[in-house]
């Protein structure tokens, strides 16, 4: 009920938000320093962007510096599946260089949070990167998405890369990584990752346990999946999926530090 009552909140709110962006957009064009002005245009600014989701932003890695030389970068769908898409970042004219499987977060944003991390990569790696789609957007018909789904995922991402790939996980998807690279080295499977490299991502969330850590362990599970998971609403794709909805994980992690936010 609460994504339901959110997306309708959501609706109503859409003739303000598009009337705030054009007040915004118009008041931003008149390049003025007056301080009233440019308060108004950001509080403009603040109003259009009330909405429940957002597009995938783009990546905007146009190109890249290779040694001396600026390299022309283009993004390559290499497999795509119902819960995420292989990008590779290729460059044109490039020697070969180690292959990269970046492994970014499925959990309430995009994995261009990565971008930084890819850019830098870029320099040295030939990086592809795990673009996971918004849930809300899948069809029932795809099924669930378990960590046994994330795992095959990602296995079957390395064989897409082949042989020689490295791993790098970034925060959630550090456990993942782990056990796909494990099923992998017991299989002796020819992509197995050629190192693992896991950032900021606990395996053993006992170990010096956070916030997070501590509410996992002081309510049942029922009480997750009643409070926290909710069905998809219509109109999306993935009408009656039943998710954690990306603006109850944000307005979790505000709540468990709100002065840094503040700040």
């Amino acid at each position: 009920m609460l994504y339901q009552a959110y997306q309708t909140q959501s609706d109503l709110l859409s003739p303000l938000r598009l009337m705030a962006q054009h007040l915004s957009a118009s008041l931003w064009l008149q390049d003025t320093e007056r301080s009233v002005v440019r308060k108004v245009a950001a509080a403009c600014d603040v109003i259009a962007r009330l909405r429940l989701t957002h597009s995938r932003p783009p990546y905007n890695i146009g190109e890249v510096v290779v040694g001396d030389q600026a390299v022309p970068v283009t993004e390559e769908a290499v497999l795509t599946l119902p819960f995420g898409t292989l990008l590779h970042f290729h460059k044109a004219g490039v020697e070969p260089q180690p292959p990269v499987l970046l492994v970014a977060p499925l959990s309430g944003h995009f994995a261009t949070l990565l971008r930084e991390t890819a850019r830098t990569l870029l320099q040295d790696h030939d990086v592809y990167i795990t673009d996971w789609h918004n849930a809300r957007d899948v069809s029932l018909r795809h099924g669930g998405f378990s960590l046994d789904d994330y795992i095959t995922y990602l296995v079957q991402f390395a064989e897409a890369v082949g042989p020689g790939c490295h791993m790098v996980a970034v925060c959630q998807p550090c456990v993942a990584a782990l056990a796909a690279t494990a099923v992998m080295a017991e299989d002796d499977h020819p992509a197995q990752p050629r190192s693992l490299t896991l950032m900021a991502g606990p395996v053993d969330c006992r170990v010096n346990p956070t916030e997070v850590n501590r509410l996992a362990t002081s309510q049942p599970i029922e009480w997750f999946e009643k409070n926290l998971i909710n069905h998809v609403p219509l109109p999306h794709a993935g009408f009656m999926r039943r998710v954690y909805p990306g603006f109850i994980q944000l307005s979790a992690f505000m709540a468990m530090n709100p002065e840094r936010h503040k700040q």
